[in-house]
């Protein structure tokens, strides 16, 4: 008897480790290849959309909200549509498909915490100062892990990434401080010929007042191949680090390299404007 029930807790404890749910929440915007499978016609009118994603035993349950957003809320015009979806999704590697009939969505684990929607290509999908295409872990465990390595690509005279995160970011408003979001305006400077990095500046919520920061970055090649943009301060400290995702996306870190994990209204990733 006492073999009996030590193999059926034994089972209990797989089949709940089996069965264990893994719940994301994001708003995103409303790209093509999103709105296919939702269902949403290309000609409504849409801001972003609300996830509740959950995936457990190769199944989804998904529920959107979408429509135009509601001015000073985070909310949408007469509580926007919503749609309820459930199905099978197939997970290889790092990589998970939502199926819906005929259609497919597809997503990339960046990590435990964080899942990024692809393209067709699957290449990241790149979102605009207002929303990214990241989903984030209702419950994150908060890791450096990173399922996927960006190429360092040739630097170009200047490149623009912009956002809006949650008011997370290490060291950037003080924590007695009222703030709901931070819009940013990242762009980075670089001699093209010698192909490298030279100057930043930065725009949005935390500068407002002094109409922008200015300073130097540079490139660093962590480990694993991961390529980390350094952005220091007026006395050349490190202050803000932002980890390539792809050539579209960054997302920030904090100084131990753990990414930021959003929540129902903003990711932590900017997405590249030029």
């Amino acid at each position: 008897m006492k073999i009996i029930a030590t193999f059926l807790s034994l089972v209990f404890f797989v089949s709940c480790v089996n069965s264990k749910e893994k719940s994301y929440t994001a708003s995103t915007p409303a790209a093509p290849i999103v709105r296919s499978f939702l269902g949403i016609p290309l000609t409504d009118s849409v801001d972003f959309i609300r996830w509740k994603l959950t995936l457990a035993n190769n199944q989804y349950k998904l529920e959107c909200n979408y429509g135009i957003g509601k001015s000073n809320t985070n909310g949408f015009y007469n509580g926007g549509e919503k749609i309820a979806l459930t199905g099978v999704v197939k997970n290889e590697k790092n990589y998970y498909q939502l199926q819906n009939d005929n259609k497919t969505l597809s997503l990339v684990e960046l990590n435990a915490d964080l899942l990024h929607l692809l393209d067709a290509d699957d290449n990241l999908l790149v979102g605009n100062g207002g929303w990214s295409y990241v989903l984030n872990n209702i419950t994150p465990m908060i890791t450096d892990q990173i399922n996927i390595t960006a190429r360092q690509t040739i630097l170009k005279d200047s490149m623009a990434f912009e956002g809006r995160t949650p008011c997370g970011v290490p060291d950037i408003i003080a924590s007695d401080m009222e703030c709901y979001k931070l819009k940013w305006y990242v762009v980075f400077y670089a001699n093209a010929e010698k192909n490298e990095s030279t100057t930043y500046r930065v725009f949005g919520t935390p500068y407002r007042k002094e109409g922008g920061k200015t300073g130097t970055w540079k490139i660093i090649k962590g480990r694993d191949g991961r390529i980390i943009y350094q952005l220091n301060d007026e006395k050349e400290n490190a202050f803000i680090y932002l980890l390539k995702l792809g050539e579209g996306v960054l997302i920030f870190t904090d100084v131990k390299g753990n990414l930021l994990v959003g929540d129902l209204d903003f990711s932590y990733t900017l997405n590249r404007k030029f």
